[in-house]
């Protein structure tokens, strides 16, 4: 069935900011500062987190141009690699992003929660019954239909946005003096060398690009895009700006307002921030800033993730049902319907699944590599197509190159830091791999 064409530039712009946009800005430059030890250092891995992005934004702009429908995630590593490795990393990501939302809900019930609960009911019981009413109220607006659940995205994104720029100006809220100048250390005191400032930056880019993950899956809505050759990278490219532009500002007004070696071990960074600007107050302004972006991530995942199964389910590497689209509303019903069973399933054992998250930190970074890669194999496969119709990467191939190498530089540092995750999660893709052949053998007899 024919999906109708519903999102427009501004609609799909405002999906990519949320795709990216969640709780990461509000907790990894703590992360990022302590690996990085010094200033400088922490500024340079934002910086290059963010030119990395935008050879990402600028490689994904041209396969969303190239190769525009739905689930176009899934169906790049189909065409240019084998259904396998297309199910198996996806199926990763699938598993991840349900339990990011399932863990990032608790995480937004705990701070509504202290707002709208009295004392003696902010407890687990609670928290649980909030997170799984957030998800299930955007479950219904999502089943209203594409242009209901995307114009609802759209509020989420612009509220979200303006209440970071908010945050931004307690930097004219007077900073905080630096008592002590940061030191770079090492093992044994020594001095630094280059190979101990690259394994510092490698380690703050872990953080960082995990910051910046997730606008490759605005692919997924190739085929519901107006005009989608042409707004598929532009609200790529524009939404990313966005995000890189919040970004430095804000690192920099937490530096700033917070010092640098305070920010290294802060707890609630967005708390310091927004007290700054409404004093005791500042926390219950937190609690909404960070419950709206639970709301937008929540929503964002409801809308992109059941497309890679709809994709799935075309192919049959899923079951059918899963491709199947109510002819009312255009809704990928039981794609929709599943994917939201899940993450309320594992709201339920969202302490086991943090171990989950761990492992396939690494094999993300491996599909980001390996999804941009596949320009080179569309390219080929699509040299036909009028180049006056489709948008094309500038200084090709160095850009995505540099994005290649930036990702695989990040799942080398993963490893030499926690071999074990990285273990562990090829364990995971070789099983769904398993899992996928076992799956094709029956499905022939």
């Amino acid at each position: 069935m024919q999906q109708n064409k519903q999102l427009s530039l501004f609609d799909l712009s405002m999906i990519v900011v949320s795709l990216v946009i969640g709780m990461g800005i509000f907790r990894t430059p703590v992360n990022v500062a302590a690996k990085a030890q010094i200033p400088e250092l922490f500024y340079l891995a934002w910086l290059i987190g963010g030119f990395v992005a935008f050879c990402g934004a600028l490689t994904y702009a041209e396969i969303g141009s190239r190769y525009p429908v739905t689930g176009g995630y899934y169906k790049i590593f189909s065409i240019a690699y084998h259904p396998s490795i297309a199910f198996a990393i996806n199926c990763i990501v699938l598993i991840s992003s349900a339990a990011s939302v399932a863990a990032i809900s608790i995480i937004g019930a705990e701070y509504l929660g202290k707002i709208i609960l009295p004392v003696e009911m902010q407890n687990e019981t609670f928290r649980v019954a909030i997170a799984i009413t957030t998800i299930l109220v955007f479950y219904l607006i999502n089943l209203l239909g594409l242009k209901a659940s995307s114009k609802t995205q759209n509020v989420l994104t612009i509220i979200k946005i303006a209440l970071i720029l908010t945050l931004i100006c307690a930097v004219f809220f007077g900073g905080q003096e630096q008592t002590t100048t940061p030191v770079f250390k090492t093992a044994g005191d020594q001095l630094p060398t280059w190979a101990d400032y690259g394994k510092a930056l490698g380690l703050c880019l872990i953080a960082v690009s995990f910051s910046y993950a997730g606008y490759a899956q605005t692919i997924n809505f190739g085929g519901e895009v107006k005009e989608a050759k042409k707004v598929i990278p532009r609200s790529i490219i524009f939404g990313l700006t966005i995000i890189v532009a919040l970004y430095l500002i804000l690192n920099y007004v937490y530096v700033k307002v917070i010092g640098f070696e305070e920010l290294k071990t802060a707890e609630s960074i967005a708390a310091v921030l927004a007290s700054k600007l409404f004093g005791p107050a500042g926390f219950k302004m937190l609690s909404v800033v960070i419950f709206i972006s639970v709301m937008g991530y929540v929503n964002v995942n409801l809308l992109s993730n059941p497309r890679a199964m709809f994709a799935m389910g075309e192919e049959g590497a899923l079951p059918k049902l899963f491709s199947r689209i109510n002819r009312k509303t255009d809704v990928i019903t039981w794609s929709l319907t599943i994917f939201t069973a899940v993450a309320v399933v594992i709201i339920f054992y969202a302490k086991t699944f943090d171990k989950i998250l761990n492992y396939t930190i690494f094999l993300e970074s491996i599909s980001m590599a390996s999804s941009a890669a596949t320009i080179f194999i569309l390219r080929k496969r699509t040299a036909h197509l009028d180049k006056k119709t489709i948008y094309t990467v500038p200084l090709y191939p160095i850009l995505p190159i540099i994005f290649i190498a930036a990702y695989t530089f990040v799942a080398f540092s993963i490893y030499a830091d926690d071999p074990n995750a990285a273990l562990n999660g090829l364990y995971i893709f070789i099983g769904f791999l398993i899992i996928y052949f076992i799956s094709k053998l029956f499905n022939k007899k």
